[in-house]
């Protein structure tokens, strides 16, 4: 797998994890009745925390596992099962916790110095974790920190760098939540929710099968493992 390959494969997978775009009608019911400016500010906490959160396991995912004694396989089969659950529950639509859409009851002044920060802060849970930043994503970072590893110091930078762009993509998106809303409208927007599943779906089903390809074998065909010569 070259780094292009890692980078394109990384930001897919941590992309349809987050799914800002699926995750637009929740975002807009946390923040209803909030000025684009202050709508804005938000995005900016949760982008920033996405990249802090991801880039600490990033570099220290691995580190935790063999603390703990964890295979790598282990955890890929272990993050597979996770990602799978999580993805058929994309392609379901069960991914809309109450909790948030409670947070449009909120009534605070938005006029008073701060009001962004605490917003972000009563949206960190469920919004920010664990509806964006769950298991899977957490998985994910620690899977492709260790694919990685045979790209040295230029592979880490090119992790955090995806880590940065699906950030950058996450705040953009929800900065544009009413034009984006408009546009795809309910259905669309659980159509791209569901595509994404489905693509999450399959990217589990091959972390599992890589994961027994490096524990077992002759059990797994190698070519269905690692596909297109990854």
């Amino acid at each position: 797998m070259s780094q292009a390959d890692f980078a394109v494969n990384f930001f897919v997978a941590l992309f349809a994890l987050l799914d800002p775009i699926g995750n637009v009608a929740l975002f807009a019911a946390a923040t209803a009745g909030v000025s684009p400016r202050h709508r804005a500010q938000i995005a900016a906490y949760i982008a920033a925390f996405v990249v802090g959160f991801l880039t600490f396991f990033y570099f220290t995912g691995l580190s935790l596992l063999e603390f703990f004694g964890i295979s790598m396989p282990a955890f890929r089969i272990a993050g597979g099962i996770i990602l799978f659950l999580m993805g058929l529950q994309m392609v379901r639509g069960e991914l809309t916790p109450a909790a948030v859409a409670d947070a449009a009851a909120e009534t605070a002044a938005a006029g008073e110095p701060g009001y962004a920060r605490r917003r972000f802060e009563r949206m960190i849970v469920p919004f920010a974790m664990p509806l964006l930043i769950g298991p899977g994503a957490i998985s994910t970072v620690v899977i492709y920190s260790a694919q990685a590893r045979v790209f040295g110091l230029p592979g880490a930078a090119v992790g955090v760098g995806v880590i940065a762009t699906v950030a950058l993509a996450t705040l953009l998106i929800f900065m544009a939540t009413p034009q984006i809303s408009r546009v795809l409208g309910s259905i669309g927007i659980t159509i791209v929710g569901r595509v994404l599943g489905l693509i999450l779906c399959a990217m589990a089903v091959q972390f599992i099968l890589a994961g027994l390809d490096d524990s077992t074998i002759g059990v797994i065909n190698h070519e269905t493992a690692a596909p297109y010569g990854k």
